[in-house]
Order: structure tokens, then C-alpha cells, then sequence
């Protein structure tokens, strides 16, 4: 058992709303948000699986959370990788159940996590990069993980990706949390062309530094990599070569990871 509660705090950390419950907690918030606003989680259990939802806009995601989220409420330049019915308008419904062992212990999108977003947040799974286009929001890591596929363009959601600024260096981790064990492999390649350029091979290393090929193409279509069933923490994804075609902007729309967590 744990007990969830769902606040919105203001930037004077005074506690605008919560509702708490036993395993579940529903929080309706008749609120217009404000700049310098954020979204809490609190449980009295550390290390658990929920299925976390901050926006009903959004949807729900099936995440290992470490300790308590606190999630600033995007605002200016940063919303512009999010729906704009994201967080808008004065009626909002949060949620947070505690996960069962049979959805943790699924085959799933081990990868997905709409509530990621830069910086250390506890939550996972957490994507991360060395390099991120400019600073920008529409071209941050998370971007990557957020279950968005569409990639005929560039820019603001739902064109969202990673960008690498040109980096002939640019790698991209994402950290589960846990154990996982990984199946398949899928990512979209951002197909903004001629805007944009592709990579012709990448590199994938798992955390224990062993590493898999993924030669790519031109193309609109996922490429799909399958694994031989690999325990790792975590997957980077690094050594990426561009084609040689004029275009200086190569992107990641999403990486989907398959498998299941290893011990539930």
C-alpha cells in the first residue's frame, strides 16, 4: 500500500489544491495556472511503479519514481513541445495509481514517459543528451520519449525532437531506473527533407559498455533493430554518421525501446 497525494503549489510554495488516497488519488483542479506553478506527486513509499498523470491532455505513463516529483508547469518557449491543450484553461484532471506486477512486468515501450522533461527529476524513464539544438525546448532529449512520431517537419509540437546542433559527438541516453531487459529496438528518424539530413549507422551501448550497430536509411519509415534479449539500466545512443547529402541537420523524432523489466 502507499499513500499518493496530488498538489498544485505556487511559486511561493503555498499549496493551492491536493487530494491524497490509498494506492489511487484523483485530483480536479478548477484552477488557471500561472507562471512559476508546479505539479507534486508525494508517496510515503520510495522506488515504486505508478501510472502518472499530470494533464489530461497528455495521458498517463507508466513510471518508476525514486521519491517525490515536483513538475514546474511549462510556460513562454518551453510549452512549444507541448500540445496547447496542454495545461490550458481553468479545469484540469490529475491522476496516480500505484501500478500492478502485471502491467510493471509487461511487454511494452519500456522507453515512453510523456511527464520526462531536462534536468534530474527522479522519474523515469529520464532521456538526457550532451548536446541539445540551441538550448530550445522543441529540440530537447525528452522530446524523444514522449510517444510523438511525427516527423515530416520540424519545429513546434507535434514536430518536436532531438536536435544535435551539429554535433558529429551528439549522444543520447535514456536511463530506465531499473533493471530492464531489451527486445527491439525502434526509432524515428526526423524525415524533414530536404531540410533535414539522415544518419547512415549509429551506435547503441548498453550500461554494462557492450554496444549493437544500427545501420539506417533515408527514409519516413521507423527502423526497427531487434535485441537479443539484453539486461541493461540503461541504453546511449552515440557514434552517429550522417549521409553525405548537403543538409547539416540529422534529428531523432523518437526511440522506442521493447522489452520488460527484469525483476518486478
Amino acid at each position: 500500500m502507499a499513500v499518493l497525494s496530488l498538489k498544485v503549489i505556487n511559486e511561493q510554495d503555498q499549496v493551492k489544491c491536493v487530494a491524497s488516497g490509498e494506492n489511487e488519488v484523483c485530483l480536479v483542479s478548477t484552477l488557471t495556472y500561472v507562471k512559476g506553478d508546479r505539479l507534486c506527486l508525494e508517496s510515503d513509499r520510495k522506488n515504486i511503479w505508478l501510472w502518472l498523470q499530470f494533464d489530461d491532455a497528455m495521458g498517463r505513463s507508466l513510471v518508476y519514481i525514486k521519491d517525490n516529483i515536483s513538475y514546474p508547469i511549462p510556460f513562454g518557449e518551453e510549452r512549444t513541445s507541448y500540445s496547447p491543450k496542454a495545461f490550458y484553461g481553468d479545469r484540469h484532471y490529475l491522476y496516480a495509481r500505484l501500478a500492478r506486477e502485471d502491467e510493471v512486468g509487461a511487454y511494452r515501450n519500456l522507453a515512453l514517459n510523456v511527464y520526462d522533461r531536462h534536468g534530474d527529476t527522479g522519474c523515469f524513464p529520464h532521456a538526457y543528451a550532451n548536446v541539445e539544438t540551441r538550448g530550445e525546448a522543441v529540440f530537447a532529449a525528452r522530446n524523444a520519449i514522449d510517444g510523438v512520431i511525427a516527423n515530416l517537419a520540424h519545429g513546434e509540437w507535434p514536430y518536436e525532437s532531438w536536435g544535435i546542433n551539429r554535433r558529429d559527438d551528439a549522444c543520447m541516453t535514456v536511463d530506465f531506473g531499473v533493471d530492464v531487459i531489451v527486445e527491439k529496438i525502434v526509432l524515428y528518424t526526423r524525415a524533414d527533407f530536404p531540410h533535414d539530413n539522415y544518419w547512415v549507422n549509429g551506435c547503441l551501448e548498453f550500461s554494462d559498455q557492450s554496444t549493437m550497430e544500427l545501420p539506417m536509411e533515408k527514409s519516413v519509415a521507423p527502423h526497427v533493430f531487434p535485441v537479443d534479449a539484453k539486461v541493461t539500466r540503461s541504453i546511449t545512443l552515440k557514434d552517429l554518421i550522417k549521409s553525405g547529402e548537403e543538409s547539416p541537420f540529422p534529428a531523432l523524432t523518437q526511440i522506442e525501446v521493447y522489452g520488460r523489466v527484469r525483476d518486478t
